[in-house]
């Protein structure tokens, strides 16, 4: 009997596997050794460290939810969204499979907990919920991710899908190049608020009853790791965009396509190491316009806020100010005014005397 339920258990593994693999369209594999595409670059000016086959065409799997969350970001600073708005989920995130948080039809959370479910635990239905809540499908919310991409010249990156999942049978694969996902990555270096989903490692979600945890080691073994993501599936292999800042310089590290995660975490590293290494520590600049005072100087220094920009005085010139500096100035005034009231009596008791004077003339 145990025999016969055991052969039983693997006839319905078999055919559970294949009905799957039938569900899939047929799709070309794109990952190999060490990877295959990869871009390094500085993320403040966009100066190409390291480039390897950065435009071959390649599957960027759950890498793409980047830009899902560029877009919601993007409504929500213009207004549209509210990080705290809540979101009901619907039958068709609930069914999403793969990497997820379990969302349930009885559910709401806020747009805010489901970006956190979307980059740490990369959750694909977290993914669809968002989607379906922000352009009313997933379909639709695809379009304003391809709007956002041709926008931003990303020229060779078509997407099909909110989650960068393998297709479905009659759908398409999800395509970039890590030129194209260069510049995505540098567009989300410049939004501040996006390295609290990014950078976070651990994130209790439901009150705690789920600990979402992130896929991207980097954030714990690369000093000044803040973000951004990882992805993979089988044919596509596994991808990582990575940023780290030391010492004033941010660097953009992009990972496509390796068969094995430790292998392209390792080359993320060795390029985010070796690109600090060349480059020189740069002073920041956070000088506002309003602040800003219009000081000619190098276009290559930076000028920190807590600087201040004063003409050059001779040292025998110079007025160094002191913490008695107003008192002193208190009594110099009150001496001036001694001294103008001294004046004023001695004219006055000059005159009466010479009217006096003059008086006893007459």
């Amino acid at each position: 009997m145990n025999i016969k339920n055991s052969l039983l258990c693997l006839l319905i593994f078999t055919l559970i596997g294949q009905t799957a693999w039938a569900g899939r369209a047929p799709l070309k594999t794109v990952a190999t050794e060490p990877y295959a595409s990869a871009l390094v670059l500085d993320a403040d000016t966009g100066e190409i460290l390291f480039s390897r086959n950065a435009d071959v065409p390649v599957y960027p799997a759950s890498t793409l939810k980047l830009m899902v969350l560029l877009v919601i970001l993007d409504r929500v600073e213009q207004g549209t969204l509210q990080l705290d708005e809540m979101v009901q989920i619907t039958v068709e995130a609930y069914k999403m499979g793969g990497s997820q948080v379990y969302l349930d039809p009885k559910e709401q959370f806020s747009i805010e907990d489901l970006l956190y479910a979307l980059m740490i635990q990369s959750a694909n239905d977290a993914a669809v919920a968002l989607a379906i809540h922000v352009a009313g499908s997933k379909e639709a919310f695809v379009v304003l991710m391809n709007e956002k991409a041709k926008d931003f010249g990303m020229k060779n990156t078509t997407f099909h899908s909110v989650h960068g999942l393998p297709p479905s049978k009659g759908q398409k694969v999800d395509v970039t190049t890590a030129t194209d996902f260069g510049i995505l990555c540098r567009k989300l270096s410049t939004r501040p608020e996006i390295y609290k989903y990014t950078g976070s490692r651990v994130k209790e979600f439901r009150g705690g009853e789920f600990i979402m945890r992130s896929h991207n080691h980097l954030l714990k073994e690369v000093d000044g790791c803040d973000g951004f993501k990882t992805g993979y599936f089988t044919k596509a292999g596994f991808s990582i965009a990575a940023t780290a800042k030391r010492n004033g310089v941010r660097i953009i590290a992009i990972v496509m396509g390796s068969q094995n995660r430790k292998v392209r975490d390792a080359k993320a590293i060795e390029m985010l190491n070796k690109a600090f290494a060349n480059i020189p520590a740069r002073l920041e600049a956070v000088i506002t316009a309003a602040e800003a005072t219009p000081v000619k100087r190098k276009a290559s220094v930076a000028i920190p806020k807590e600087e201040t920009v004063a003409p050059v005085v001779p040292d025998s010139k110079k007025i160094v100010p002191t913490e008695d500096s107003g008192w002193i100035k208190f009594f110099m005034g009150i001496g001036v005014g001694l001294l103008l009231y001294a004046a004023f009596d001695f004219f006055r008791i000059k005159k009466r005397n010479r009217n006096s004077w003059r008086n006893r003339k007459l």
